[in-house]
């Protein structure tokens, strides 16, 4: 089994490379949840969404969030009866995130209720939140705090982004535990750090478990492609650079492999060289190929 930990739009794309070589039931996403929040009454848990739609065969490819295909009745109608919301949830999107909320309201954990949503649909794969406690994170813009999903949806990109705030470090969960002691091999995929991976190693017991590991991690950036402004301001908001020298740098003690973009014009020192633009599917099963090589290699 092969570990994914998940964040943002890269690591699904690369998931959905690596499910041409893998079977589903050999796939485990652990999702990040620092930008969990709760919208018009649902559970919004983007990246544990994203991760469901891909293996239930309805994410919307194209942006890499939501469900293909959807409508916005409901959030088009809100204006309309003295509601809002932040950003756009489409309709069904929302009945997926409605019946979140109330399996929590039931007393399940987060685990529990992604386990029962996966099963409702049919999902092979294992999909883990990182955790199930608190982990939300907001940012500090100096004059407010806003939800970092809201920051990343809706805030002006110009937006001064003075530090990401959080609660204290929550626990790994069992369920995270085992899948990872299970694993092969565990891949942080091409995700910006401090919005997607950092929450996720920050989770007590999660870099001490990589470390017994075999980690291959991907850069989400390429050098010759200027980053997206939030992303950038979010990884100087936690004091590096938006560079793949910076995320090599954040994940030195847990990786045994660290992959650059071939076209990258800054050096890493021992990293591997791979095309990891991920544009259309032909290319994220190249790169899932390259990856899984490296994978059988280390630990045959």
């Amino acid at each position: 089994m092969i570990t994914f930990l998940s964040g943002g739009a890269g690591t699904p794309a690369l998931i959905r490379g690596v499910r041409q070589i893998l079977y589903d039931s050999e796939i485990a996403v652990v999702a990040n949840t620092a930008e969990d929040l709760r919208v018009s009454g649902g559970h919004c848990a983007p990246d544990i969404d994203t991760a469901v739609f891909l293996f239930a065969g309805i994410l919307d490819t194209n942006r890499w969030w939501g469900i293909k295909g959807d409508t916005y009745t409901t959030h088009n109608y809100l204006p309309k009866v003295a509601g809002g919301e932040p950003f756009p949830v489409g309709d069904r999107a929302r009945a997926v995130q409605i019946a979140r909320a109330a399996l929590l309201r039931q007393g399940l954990t987060l685990t529990g209720a992604v386990r029962a949503q996966c099963r409702s649909l049919n999902i092979g794969a294992t999909v883990l939140p990182m955790t199930d406690g608190d982990a939300a994170l907001f940012v500090d813009t100096g004059t407010e705090r806003l939800a970092l999903l809201e920051y990343r949806m809706a805030a002006d990109p110009g937006t001064e982004v003075r530090e990401l705030v959080g609660p204290e470090p929550p626990a790994v969960t069992d369920g995270v535990r085992a899948a990872i002691e299970e694993s092969d091999a565990v891949v942080i995929g091409p995700a910006n750090p401090a919005a997607s991976i950092l929450p996720i190693l920050g989770c007590a017991g999660m870099r001490d478990l990589l470390r017994e590991k075999f980690v291959v991690a991907v850069s989400p950036f390429s050098g010759g492609v200027a980053p997206d402004k939030k992303d950038a301001a979010l990884m100087y908001a936690v004091g590096e650079t938006p560079t793949a020298a910076a995320v090599s740098r954040l994940y030195e003690d847990i990786v045994d492999v660290f992959v650059q973009d071939i076209h990258d014009p800054d050096d890493v020192p021992g990293s591997l060289r791979l095309e990891t633009r991920l544009l259309h599917e032909r290319q994220a099963e190249s790169l899932a190929w390259d990856i899984m090589a490296v994978i059988r290699h280390a630990v045959s």
